[in-house]
């Protein structure tokens, strides 16, 4: 599906953008993959790391909150990749109005120069922290979600369709707790301090985010959101894993934090139907004929929701401690 076809990442220069990039390259035959993002150095080093494929990679000096820039940068494109967003909770929390702007009005902006300049699909990158929001950053991955669901009214008769895909922090990010038990040990520590002993997490690789993001670009239809099912495991046995029988002591909850990631809530269960290895939230509105989404998968059973707390598939410690020898530290 990807051969010969022209993509475009916001935010490419991330985690996801970079092993999306490798994962294309070494599966697909891409006409050229876009790298749009703001940071020069970071495109430096990517350029560097990727020469390999320097023949189709190209490298674009932009930010999402700049509707002209991304215009000029969507000309010719196929498929976009939207994963560009501030996620750090924190700073989100303390600059507001500066997560809004790119979260936001930079989604807006996205969708407005895709329908413009005649791009065909485009998959946004959502987040746990956006279902049931407790914190400024999931509240405008909330909206965001919302307008590129929306979106799918105002493609008339284009060939667009704009979908979902939503998932936690994948193992070994920045700012999740992987790396932070990690950099305790690193330093010599022989305790592993928990916010709270009742606090679980799903586990999803980078592939397996990257993966996701393939399905929805091949099956969606326009509207749906796709998630993974993952499995769960408790933080405290994330800590034995790590450090064998250590001190755990719970430091409390912090502020803006959830004591698990929900991926469907029971209101969206109305709308969610099970597959092999996913779930689909599909949209409430049906906007056209030819957009519509027809499920082919298991309707789930009314009240259902999905959370890392009432997961049906557990990592044991002897798991996890397999797993870590997988993990990336960024």
């Amino acid at each position: 599906m990807l051969n010969n076809k022209s993509i475009l990442i916001t935010g490419g220069t991330g985690t996801f953008g970079r092993a999306f990039t490798k994962y294309v390259m070494e599966h697909y035959d891409p006409k050229k993959i876009i790298i749009y993002s703001r940071d020069e150095f970071k495109q430096f080093h990517m350029q560097n790391d990727f020469k390999e494929y320097a023949s189709k990679l190209r490298f674009f000096i932009g930010d999402v909150r700049d509707r002209e820039r991304l215009r000029r940068a969507f000309e010719g494109v196929d498929y976009v990749i939207h994963a560009a967003a501030l996620k750090q909770v924190p700073a989100c929390e303390y600059n507001p109005a500066e997560a809004i702007k790119t979260n936001i009005n930079g989604a807006q902006n996205v969708i407005d120069a895709a329908l413009d300049m005649g791009v065909k699909k485009v998959v946004a990158l959502s987040t746990d922290k956006a279902v049931n929001p407790v914190n400024l950053y999931g509240g405008t991955k909330l909206v965001s979600d919302k307008l590129f669901i929306a979106a799918n009214a105002y493609a008339g008769v284009k060939d667009i369709c704009f979908s979902i895909v939503r998932y936690g922090n994948v193992a070994g990010s920045r700012g999740s707790v992987i790396p932070l038990f990690h950099e305790i040990l690193q330093k010599g520590g022989t305790e592993l301090p928990i916010t709270d002993h009742r606090m679980t997490r799903f586990w999803i690789s980078l592939q397996q985010g990257v993966e996701l993001v393939i399905k929805a670009l091949e099956e969606s239809k326009g509207g749906e959101t796709f998630i993974s099912k993952i499995p769960s495991f408790r933080i405290t046995d994330l800590a034995e894993a790590m450090l064998p029988g250590c001190r755990k002591p719970e430091v409390g909850i912090r502020e803006g934090e959830k004591l698990h990631e929900i991926m469907v809530t029971v209101e969206d269960s109305m709308n969610t139907y099970e597959y092999d290895k996913h779930f689909i939230v599909y949209p409430q509105m049906v906007w056209s004929e030819h957009r519509r989404a027809v499920p082919t998968g298991k309707k789930v059973p009314e009240g259902f929701s999905y959370s890392s707390g009432n997961n049906t598939e557990w990592l044991s410690v002897e798991d996890i401690r397999s797993l870590l020898g997988t993990v990336h530290f960024e």
